[in-house]
């Protein structure tokens, strides 16, 4: 089978104007070309860039602000032409990448829908077959034959998404302009794109909401100052955006030197999955396994435990050993601990987290020793067939601290009496 989409070599470059000085007045300004410390200087956008495509992928595309996504995008809608490299393409490609993008403000919302499907290529009986479909979903019946231009942005996001989705191209391309509709709209949008990918069309997903991205993508293009190594599974992709190449280095904590003066201090942390390896990336149904190793030096009581952060700063838990040893009694022994603690699977909702450790006493009330931000993970669901318990809105959820699939039950108490 041949790719649907071949990315050879491309690379864009941009002239851009810089400044010896860092203002300029409106009369500078205006002679600058005059200014011989007034230069252009190239800048690439995207430098050498390589991916196939195959029908059916979900791709999703991450990287910081500035990597080349947008770019990347643009030149595959042809919007943008590339500097150098060629593009082979075996499909039709709908983007939706700005508000209003591809629509005419003077025309209604039904003569763009038109319009629109017009330039995907397809027929007029193509279109009015899905146009009803594409209205009940924007939910713009009502301003139908009014024209576009006194839409909101909000309401022309609704029809242009409701557009790309609805009239089947075998290429859907999105950047983050899902970001700017409400909560309620973007869940309603990544059902639709599961439903989409579940048809076997393609799809290409910029956005920073990792865990929808991992919600519909299967794989992952990482972009770095204009630079990618090519796709990858879209967990490692991932977690090399989030922790970098060195990512095991926050499962691990250790002190660099043995403090003199404390009485109970903490040597070493690390998160382990249940296989007992040193992992900092957790499914939503797996156990994560917490290890301290910490010296009891002067004989206290002494009460490990750590508190769970996201990436909020809200606090999502608070936990410690009192289970295994209430007052600190049973290692009150001079010597060396090992405390273990286990996070349980389908509690934590998709996010990253920071892990603070600590050792105290409650009576008399003391803190040992503390670590703040010593370790650091991600929880993230793949929402296949082990992940189900928790509902098909569980990583779409960002107003939740946690999702636990709870026990639960439920009774036929008969017809209701009328």
């Amino acid at each position: 089978m041949k790719p649907i989409l071949e990315v050879r070599d491309i690379s864009k470059k941009f002239k851009i104007r810089s400044q010896a000085k860092p203002y300029l007045s409106i009369r500078e300004s205006v002679f600058s070309f005059l200014n011989p410390a007034s230069k252009n200087e190239e800048f690439w956008a995207l430098k050498d860039i390589n991916f196939n495509v195959m029908p059916g992928d979900t791709i999703g595309i991450v990287g910081k602000n500035g990597a080349g996504k947008s770019t990347l995008l643009k030149i595959l809608s042809k919007i943008t032409p590339p500097t150098s490299g060629n593009i082979i393409c075996r499909g039709r490609i709908a983007s939706l990448l700005e508000v209003g993008t591809g629509f005419h403000p003077e025309l209604s919302g039904k003569e763009n829908i038109f319009l629109n499907g017009s330039i995907l290529g397809m027929k007029r009986a193509e279109i009015k077959k899905q146009l009803d479909a594409i209205v009940d979903f924007s939910g713009v019946e009502k301003f139908l034959e009014t024209p576009l231009k006194h839409y909101s942005s909000g309401m022309q996001l609704r029809l242009a998404f409701a557009v790309a989705a609805f009239l089947e191209p075998e290429i859907l391309v999105i950047d983050e302009v899902l970001a700017v509709g409400d909560s309620e709209f973007q869940r309603k949008c990544i059902r639709k794109m599961e439903d989409v990918s579940k048809s076997g069309r393609t799809i290409l997903f910029v956005s920073h909401n990792l865990a929808s991205l991992q919600a519909i993508c299967k794989k992952g293009l990482l972009l770095s100052n204009g630079q990618s190594k090519g796709i990858a599974p879209i967990e490692e992709t991932v977690r090399l955006y989030t922790h970098g190449e060195d990512a095991l280095q926050h499962a691990i904590f250790k002190i660099k030197n043995t403090p003199a003066h404390k009485e109970a201090y903490i040597v070493e942390a690390r998160l382990l999955n249940d296989s007992g390896k040193v992992c900092n990336r957790f499914k939503s149904y797996e156990n994560i396994h917490l290890e301290m190793i910490w010296v009891n030096k002067n004989a206290r009581l002494v009460s490990p435990n750590f508190m769970l952060v996201n990436q909020k700063n809200q606090t999502v838990m608070v936990a410690l050993d009192t289970p295994a040893d209430w007052r600190g009694d049973k290692k009150s022994e001079p010597g060396k601990y090992s405390s273990k603690f286990v996070i349980p699977k389908n509690l934590l909702n998709a996010d990253d987290y920071l892990i603070n450790l600590a050792l105290d006493c409650s009576s008399p009330t003391n803190c040992y020793d503390a670590h703040l931000g010593s370790l650091m993970f991600s929880v993230w669901d793949p929402m296949d067939e082990n992940s189900i318990a928790r509902g098909n809105f569980s990583l779409v959820r960002e107003d939740a601290i946690l999702m636990p699939a709870l026990d639960c039950s439920f009774t036929y108490l008969g017809k209701e009496d009328t």
